[in-house]
């Protein structure tokens, strides 16, 4: 597994000194602010960076960061992706699950007393009152076809196995 994990991505710059604009993956969304160091995926590599100061903006964050003074530099890092240690996490409570966790476990229903392979998590949404899965199909699930799934313990999810990596879920196929 891999050691970092992605909790933000670089959206542009802000000013001319070297200020740049961040999206946030975390929840609450200013959480991102508080892990350090950071790791910005650029194309020669992973390249750690200190988070010199920020600002919570209504729009979102701005940072500043160490080393990077001009508006050029700030330009010159792209949309890189922010990567921190994975171990900063919070341990989370019995039967609660990072995101990350659960993309690229399989999806297995087991509607109507019949086992089927519905694919992939591929990635989650954020839909106000409960998170979906995004699952699709592969060449070892029954199609080819993308279904979205509550993301609902007790109703629609049945079990969640990180060592057998999958989830086990009550969905309609057909669906």
């Amino acid at each position: 597994m891999n050691s970092k994990i992605i909790v933000g991505q670089i959206v542009g710059v802000f000013g001319i000194k070297g200020w740049l604009k961040v999206k946030s993956f975390t929840e609450p969304a200013d959480n991102v602010l508080h892990y350090a160091p950071w790791y910005l995926a650029l194309p020669q590599g992973l390249k750690c960076f200190e988070v010199q100061e920020f600002s919570v903006r209504p729009q979102g964050a701005v940072v500043k960061l160490k080393g990077v003074d001009d508006r050029d530099q700030a330009l010159a890092l792209g949309k890189a992706s922010i990567q921190v240690e994975r171990a900063q996490l919070v341990e989370l409570a019995e039967g609660e699950y990072y995101w990350s966790q659960l993309i690229g476990l399989r999806v297995v229903s087991q509607f109507g007393g019949l086992e089927q392979d519905l694919g992939v998590v591929h990635s989650l949404l954020e839909t106000g009152s409960n998170d979906v899965l995004v699952v699709r199909g592969d060449e070892i699930s029954i199609d080819q076809g993308e279904r979205l799934i509550p993301y609902l313990p007790g109703q629609f999810v049945l079990a969640v196995s990180l060592e057998l990596g999958n989830i086990r879920v009550d969905w309609d196929p057909e669906f």
